[in-house]
């Protein structure tokens, strides 16, 4: 009869294998993307009702719309830089990385002063842009471009986790 210590050696490779795709299916499911529960509950906040931790900011910006169509991004124009699924209707924006730095993270309310409710920080800009938001508008490229270019108050409430907010805003491998 076989020693039965070295049968191990056979089924370890396959042990391997099943530990590496648990730790790849774990790390996926505890991913960063925003559920939807939590878009729909910020989206029916306004101003009055914008809370959050940290110093309350109120900052004039240049503010531009953007749509999730073929030709404006590349890959797939429905996924955001930190992994969030964009959705016509959405109140999303997308800010510049030194906004970023100023508390601006990911999944930050803000407020835009003329428009009724709350935006979240779900996705971000190219570095060459400063104090810039871009406002999500779905697919609707007509009431993209009439909204333009124009200056807006934003307010939020500033993160005050400074390592977080560089992490976030570190180049893109």
């Amino acid at each position: 009869m076989k020693p039965l210590h070295n049968g191990w050696r056979r089924y370890l490779p396959l042990l391997a294998a099943v530990l590496l795709i648990g730790g790849c299916a774990e790390s996926y499911r505890t991913s960063d993307v925003t559920p939807p529960d939590a878009v729909a509950v910020a989206e029916k906040k306004d101003l009055f009702e914008l809370t959050g931790v940290g110093t309350k900011r109120t900052m004039t910006v240049t503010a531009s719309a953007y749509n999730s169509l073929r030709g404006q991004t590349s890959g797939d124009p429905t996924i955001a830089a930190w992994g969030d699924k964009l959705r016509p209707g959405m109140k999303a924006i997308a800010v510049s990385r030194d906004l970023q730095r100023m508390g601006l993270g990911h999944r930050a309310e803000v407020k835009i002063k003329g428009l009724p409710g709350t935006y979240l920080v779900l996705d971000r800009m190219h570095s060459r842009w400063t104090k810039k938001i871009d406002i999500y508008m779905g697919t609707d490229r007509p009431r993209a471009m009439r909204w333009g270019k124009r200056k807006v108050e934003i307010t939020w409430f500033e993160k005050h986790n400074v390592a977080d907010n560089a992490r976030q805003t570190a180049p893109e491998s």
